[in-house]
């Protein structure tokens, strides 16, 4: 088993004419992602490397059954295109983009709030690995092997830092998710968790969350409430100025809100162990799963 992304995945990549489109959407498929299609406006009858490209979602969800979109396209064009692929009837948008307007991002959250069958990861995130299943992004899936663990991170780097740590350490992923670190995100820990909480095959949940808002606040509670597996638990941010935007756009601390020292002392109030590095969060994982 694995959460979002697995065998049956089939992909259309928006924006996948572009250099980086191009790039990440062969790369998924060296990794044995179903690509079977992509989308650029007025590029429709060409190909990237025998995957058809169509002009719009609509013709690519009926000629080659997609399910699954991956948003490449620029900041400005992205919200449209999020909107055009939830419209085409895809179930999952994964979205890459970063730099998204604030405001986009709110349209498409608040549009796509209203069908409970279209599920948006990112934007602003380096999507989703299914370990020897599915590839959905631009997560360098070398770094990871099949396993019982999950991960669901606001940073892609602290992402594959940890599951090369755990990867060393002779453990593996379920599922890696990274829900992005923007102000507006389509899917929170929350959402993430719930879904490795009813997965047979996670055995432990890894969450790699940030300085700003209150996702890891709020991600505590429904722990306390909600979750029978370990979780265990990192914060990036520990030494940020208060103020100080660091890295990603949802990444800032506002007087006393936000910060990791209050999130760290949430999450260990509601039985979660918080790795002070992310080294010591592999160690945790392997001490439980070992134990």
């Amino acid at each position: 088993m694995a959460v979002l992304v697995d065998t049956d995945t089939r992909l259309c990549v928006s924006g996948i004419t572009g250099r980086e489109g191009t790039f990440h959407s062969l790369n998924n498929r060296a990794y044995g992602t179903q690509v079977v299609s992509g989308v650029t406006p007025g590029k429709g009858g060409q190909d990237v490397e025998g995957i058809p490209v169509f002009d719009t979602f609509h013709e690519a969800v009926e000629q080659t059954g997609a399910n699954t979109a991956m948003v490449f396209v620029p900041p400005r064009f992205a919200a449209d295109s999020i909107l055009e692929a939830e419209d085409a009837g895809i179930s999952l948008i994964v979205t890459i983009t970063e730099g998204i307007p604030a405001h986009d991002e709110m349209r498409v959250y608040n549009h796509l709030a209203r069908n409970p069958d279209v599920r948006l990861v990112g934007p602003n995130c380096p999507g989703i690995l299914s370990p020897g299943k599915s590839n959905v992004g631009i997560i360098p899936a070398a770094f990871f092997r099949e396993g019982n663990v999950g991960v669901v991170s606001r940073s892609g780097t602290l992402t594959y830092q940890i599951g090369n740590e755990l990867a060393q350490s002779g453990f593996g992923n379920s599922s890696i998710v990274g829900i992005g670190g923007d102000p507006v995100p389509g899917s929170s820990f929350i959402d993430i968790i719930a879904l490795f909480e009813d997965d047979p095959e996670t055995e432990l949940i890894v969450m790699s969350g940030e300085i700003g808002g209150s996702a890891e606040e709020e991600a505590a509670e429904f722990i306390a409430a909600n979750v029978s597996k370990p979780v265990v638990g990192y914060i990036a941010g520990v030494t940020a100025p208060p103020g100080k935007t660091m890295g990603h756009a949802g990444a800032i601390v506002s007087g006393s809100s936000g910060g990791a020292q209050a999130k760290i002392e949430a999450l260990e109030g509601k039985g979660v162990r918080v790795g002070r590095t992310p080294t010591e969060v592999a160690d945790i994982a392997v001490e439980i799963l070992g134990g």
